[in-house]
């Protein structure tokens, strides 16, 4: 590199960033999953306002388990989605639940971009888990699922 260039920002730096903005905020599009729960109570979570839809805790309990899913992918493994695991059911319906169910996603959020940030941009083009799905794939998905429920959440919101 020329002295005084600019160093190249690592494309996995960038996908990274694409993860924080969708689930902390300053996305393009709109509010992030944060941004979208921000001040939803846990009474509110539980509401199902529009029939055959999820409640927006349920929607919580999945992001959180698909922020996992991708990391341990990433990870190279292969674990099982089946519909419990990937709509975990809410147990604990009180505001302490809601809490936990909170700090379990941003905890399971901040895992996953520890992991992304590992990845070395040669990875990229390559399966963790010999799978089709690539680590751009994955990382990708990752930030398109958070964007989806976080619009999801806001419907609910306004329902």
């Amino acid at each position: 590199m020329a002295e005084g260039a600019p160093a190249r920002t690592a494309e996995r730096d960038r996908i990274v960033d694409q993860l924080k903005r969708a689930f902390e905020g300053e996305a393009w599009h709109g509010p992030s999953v944060l941004e979208a729960l921000e001040g939803v109570t846990w009474k509110q979570a539980l509401e199902k306002p529009i029939p055959g839809a999820h409640s927006i805790w349920e929607l919580v309990h999945h992001i959180t388990t698909w922020e996992d899913v991708v990391r341990r992918r990433l990870l190279g493994e292969t674990p099982d989605v089946p519909s419990e695991v990937d709509w975990p059911p809410v147990r604990d319906k009180s505001k302490e639940g809601w809490a936990k169910a909170l700090e379990n996603l941003k905890a399971g959020h901040a895992k996953l971009r520890k992991v992304a940030a590992q990845v070395e941009d040669a990875e990229l083009d390559t399966s963790p888990t010999g799978k089709t799905s690539t680590r751009y794939v994955l990382l990708h998905g990752a930030v398109q699922h958070d964007l989806y429920h976080a619009g999801q959440i806001s419907v609910l919101r306004k329902a």
